[in-house]
């Protein structure tokens, strides 16, 4: 079997663990009041990652669940990249304080290149991830309430021109939908820019979508709804750990 990372995601709205559809606040469904807890299982689980989103940050434009993110890295070994409104450098050193690992810059990238690759220069490409979603190949930002008219390719091509080796790529109309995974479109993108880490996002419904990001050569993959409503066991995900 071949090998892909597996980064759960654990999204937070006022300190618990939800999962919206498509980005949609007004689906947001809670699964656990305390994500140190979701996050001890998955380390207890083997996994190593973990993909934190502060979607009250999203839609507020800055930092604000900051402390859920100090008490998961504090209390678990777990590589955490955490995103959702990091807009300022004062967003990102609160970040890195809190514990995250490496952060993940969406709307940033597309609103203020100059913020954001400054970030690239100041930290490098090991801490900085381009978040990238796509609506119909086109670039969307604000937790997906806008498109813009950039194209998806050319975006991340530009960026990793710019020294940005690991993307976060979610094609918005699979999120949250467990409806498989948009492996045309990532297979296109690393067909252009094969030495891209790029993590796969949005759509896992089942192992089989595991399977077939592998056989695409897909460096990683971020998973949540198909885990918190049973789709998927911990114990099947244990093969590819």
């Amino acid at each position: 079997m071949g090998k892909i990372d597996l980064i759960p995601a654990i999204d937070i709205i006022e300190g618990k663990c939800v999962r919206l559809s498509q980005g949609d606040y007004a689906s947001k469904k809670v699964y656990n009041e305390d994500p140190l807890e979701v996050a001890r299982e998955f380390e207890d689980s083997g996994i190593t990652r973990l993909h934190v989103v502060d979607l009250d940050g999203a839609k507020a434009g800055h930092i604000i669940n900051y402390k859920t993110l100090e008490k998961i890295a504090g209390k678990t070994n777990l590589i955490v990249d955490f995103g959702g409104g990091l807009k300022t450098s004062d967003d990102l050193k609160i970040a890195f304080e809190c514990g995250a690992q490496m952060v993940t810059g969406g709307s940033i990238a597309v609103k203020n290149p100059g913020e954001f690759e400054s970030w690239i220069k100041k930290y490098g490409s090991d801490k900085i991830i381009l978040g990238a979603d796509a609506k119909d190949g086109n670039i969307a930002v604000t937790g997906w309430l806008e498109e813009t008219d950039q194209k998806l390719i050319p975006f991340i091509k530009n960026y990793h021109t710019k020294g940005i080796s690991k993307v976060i790529c979610t094609d918005i109309s699979k999120d949250g939908m467990l409806q498989g995974t948009s492996v045309d479109l990532y297979k296109e993108i690393l067909k252009e820019i094969p030495d891209l880490y790029l993590v796969a996002s949005g759509g896992v419904s089942q192992i089989k979508d595991i399977e077939l990001l592998i056989e695409a050569k897909v460096p990683a993959v971020i998973f949540g709804k198909a885990i918190y409503e049973g789709r998927i066991t911990l114990k099947e995900l244990r093969p590819f750990l």
